[in-house]
């Protein structure tokens, strides 16, 4: 999932990593890539400015000819693929299901598993890993996008393949440390020292801490918001975008809160 706000992520972590081992959504998709990769093989970082200790994103390649329209297919697949979805209720009724419901996001992440195992081997821009929609004032959900994933060892020419990273940054969060227990205070404040906030960010650091490293939690992903008529805000990284200014001509019967 992209960058959020710091105060909602340091909520999303501790949910997070207290029901690690439990929630089915995206962590049995990205149990299902670790088994595949035991060693973990550590993805090459060949531009630091571009992370953050506890994220990684592609770099942009320079365009190519036929990556724009190789893109623009792509979301015209997500189009088509969301269609179905305007009401979430037939979204959860399909075997998609909320990330983390209960705790207040920019964006909630409706995941099918088995589209998510299916992208660990090929991939079908008309089966995105997950919905996104915003929650809207009744209580209810707005379909605003899909997130696409990919296993956690593919290397960019990999992510290239489907969708073109002059286009397209997928991104992994990466240097988890999980605390130990009864040490979730850990993950809150400004001296944080557990979660993708934490300052711990290496296994020596971690272990001597007492905690559980892991390299990467999930692997790829890139969302896609292709109703946005901001070009940049169509492979938007960031959640906080508001995403409300998408073309409401487009989606006919879709009600816009």
């Amino acid at each position: 999932m992209s960058r959020i706000r710091p105060t909602l992520l340091v909520q999303i972590t501790a949910a997070t990593i207290a029901t690690l081992t439990t929630t089915a959504a995206l962590i049995s998709v990205a149990q299902t890539s670790l088994r595949q990769t035991p060693a973990l093989i550590p993805v090459a970082v060949h531009d630091m400015s571009q992370m953050s200790v506890h994220m990684f994103m592609t770099s942009l390649r320079p365009m190519q000819s036929g990556d724009r329209a190789k893109a623009d297919a792509v979301t015209v697949a997500a189009k088509e693929a969301m269609e179905p979805y305007r009401d979430y209720h037939k979204a959860l009724n399909d075997g998609f299901r909320i990330f983390l419901p209960n705790i207040p996001q920019p964006i909630y992440h409706f995941t099918k598993p088995e589209y998510g195992r299916e992208a660990l081997t090929h991939f079908d821009p008309h089966k995105p890993t997950s919905l996104l929609y915003k929650k809207t004032p009744d209580g209810g959900y707005k379909l605003v996008g899909v997130m696409y994933t990919d296993k956690v060892t593919a290397n960019e020419d990999e992510l290239n393949e489907r969708i073109p990273l002059s286009i397209a940054r997928w991104h992994q969060h990466v240097n988890f440390c999980k605390a130990p227990p009864r040490q979730f205070a850990g993950y809150f404040g400004p001296n944080a020292k557990f979660g993708l906030l934490g300052s711990i960010h290496t296994r020596e650091d971690c272990d001597a801490a007492g905690g559980t490293f892991l390299p990467h939690v999930l692997g790829w992903m890139v969302h896609v918001y292709p109703y946005e008529t901001d070009p940049k805000k169509v492979w938007s990284v960031n959640d906080d975008d508001n995403h409300d200014s998408m073309d409401h001509s487009a989606m006919p019967g879709m009600k816009m809160n």
